[in-house]
């Protein structure tokens, strides 16, 4: 069996209890958060519920009230029946805009409205789905580099997830060869029926998936298809700022790249730490509490 603890808070102190808890690099990753609308005719009533897989201690319920920096409300506890909550949670979830992208569960119909891309994902285990600030985010900055005139012949996705944003830069360049990688071996399965539900192909040719499970650039695949004119890392700002230097050898000059999975707070150390691997700010888009940064390395 398993248990949730539930607290009902409006929606700015959900969304922030949220937005804490992404920036704890040692959160326990059995604690499982969502954050949701109580109901549609009242958008101002969320409520925050951690899924956990016994019994919750004082020590968890302690976590999860620390995530509300002026003082917790109420947390009750709530046995539940054996399910996978992640999926069931994310079936419940609307699907998301961004840039000219539609992202969907199979849930809900595509939209085929002229100038969409309509990407579909399913609930999984991976993270991923496009409903995280950063994700939506990434999705409207690749829209941006496309607009802009950006050119990608090869693109890689480091801490890929659930493989949207490969697939998504690869709606944008059709020709490109991509390559998505994560440190999760859950994400392998995940990514290949993700590439199947969108119409991609894997293998390394231009146009095609090609999937690596790596901890960072540790892999052959990754560094014998660098140099990349474009490359994203929506992970965290530790783990950025730890991997300046590879990106900057894996990037061409003049390439692009797209960092994501980093607070406002956190933004000056991590742009430091690629304006000293040799990268300069081409735009920036804040999403909540989150920054989103589109970097271009400097020419040879």
């Amino acid at each position: 069996m398993s248990w949730k603890l539930v607290a009902h808070a409006p929606k700015a102190r959900v969304q922030a209890a949220l937005a804490a808890h992404e920036g704890i690099d040692d959160w326990d990753p059995a604690i499982v958060l969502t954050g949701s609308e109580v109901a549609e005719d009242r958008p101002g009533e969320w409520v925050l519920e951690a899924y956990l897989p016994q019994c919750p201690g004082a020590a968890d319920r302690a976590a999860v009230a620390a995530l509300f920096a002026d003082g917790a409300p109420e947390l009750a506890a709530e046995r539940l029946p054996d399910t996978d909550w992640i999926v069931e949670t994310q079936k419940r979830v609307a699907p998301i805009r961004a840039g000219r992208f539609h992202v969907r569960t199979p849930d809900f119909p595509p939209d085929s409205s002229p100038g969409t891309e309509d990407l579909v994902i399913p609930a999984t285990q991976a993270f991923g789905t496009g409903q995280h600030a950063t994700t939506a985010g990434c999705l409207a900055m690749l829209d941006a580099i496309k607009r802009r005139g950006g050119v990608v012949r090869d693109v890689a996705d480091i801490g890929t997830g659930t493989g949207l944003l490969a697939l998504a830069a690869l709606r944008l360049w059709p020709a490109a060869r991509a390559t998505a990688s994560d440190i999760d071996p859950v994400c392998g399965p995940v990514i290949t029926d993700n590439a199947r539900l969108n119409a991609v192909s894997l293998g390394t040719l231009p146009g095609h998936l090609a999937m690596a499970i790596a901890d960072g650039f540790d892999h052959p695949l990754l560094i014998g298809r660098a140099p990349y004119d474009l490359l994203i890392a929506n992970i965290l700002a530790g783990p950025l700022i730890a991997l300046a230097g590879d990106v900057a050898d894996a990037v061409a000059p003049g390439g692009h790249v797209l960092l994501a999975g980093l607070l406002q707070t956190q933004e000056p150390a991590v742009r430091a730490a690629y304006r000293t691997a040799g990268f300069r700010l081409a735009a920036r888009l804040v999403n909540g509490e989150w920054a989103i940064l589109w970097l271009r390395r400097r020419p040879v």
